[in-house]
């Protein structure tokens, strides 16, 4: 596993760029560089279990591991998710399991610095540099609007 780091400059404060990102009505609009009728399941509180579910019942369950709103959410990933059920460890998985995906939201004027850092295997980094590109461009979008 390597550390991916992703950023992006958006002329929103910080509590916007928090609500498009976990906001059930803009969630789906940027995470769709990853997936078409991406949710997040979750009563968002630090320690709780999370999935992120695409339209066709895929994805990954993960917890909250640590919030501090609107400056910053980790998500530890433990597993998949098909046909809308976790599914129990398999070698695949073990591989990745425990990554943290952060974001970090920085208020410098009136401009809030989104970071995204992910612990990421070395084959799924230009996957993930050229879908973060397209769903960061999506949240500046959203939260300038």
């Amino acid at each position: 596993m390597k550390k991916a780091c992703f950023s992006t400059m958006i002329n929103a404060p910080k509590e916007k760029v928090w609500q498009v990102l976990w906001d059930e009505q803009t969630y789906g609009t940027w995470t769709a560089a990853f997936g078409e009728n991406s949710r997040a399941i979750s009563d968002w509180q630090e320690g709780s279990k999370i999935l992120f579910v695409a339209g066709n019942g895929g994805g990954m369950h993960s917890v909250i591991d640590k919030k501090t709103a609107p400056d910053f959410i980790s998500f530890k990933h433990l597993g998949e998710v098909k046909n809308g059920q976790e599914l129990p460890p398999d070698e695949k998985t073990r591989s990745w399991a425990g990554a943290l995906e952060n974001y970090t939201l920085t208020q410098i004027g009136n401009t809030t610095e989104l970071a995204v850092e992910m612990d990421i295997s070395e084959d799924q980094h230009a996957y993930f540099a050229e879908r973060f590109l397209q769903a960061l461009e999506k949240v500046k979008e959203l939260a300038e609007a």
